[in-house]
């Protein structure tokens, strides 16, 4: 993460977007579930919860023009914008 990652509020993006993102992040490479294959879909709901919980968040790096999605209580987060 860059010194200009900002913390985005998920409630604050489409949710056709945010469907997007989701769906971009855990089928990346080296995303790791455990021993066991997890349907996609599984995951994407995994990951919907987490951010509607709260315990996850969408962080967005202007000068590369990505998001992520992050734990809430990742130590790098502490330092961004929200």
């Amino acid at each position: 993460m860059t010194d200009t990652a900002v913390m985005v509020p998920h409630t604050r993006i489409h949710p056709e977007t945010l469907l997007k993102l989701v769906e971009e992040f855990v089928t990346r490479d080296g995303t790791d579930y455990g021993d066991s294959e997890v349907p996609t879909p599984q995951k994407i709901t995994q990951v919907m919860h987490l951010l509607q919980g709260g315990k996850a968040v969408v962080v967005f790096e202007p000068e590369s023009g990505s998001a992520t999605i992050v734990m809430a209580d990742d130590p790098k987060i502490k330092t961004l914008t929200k």
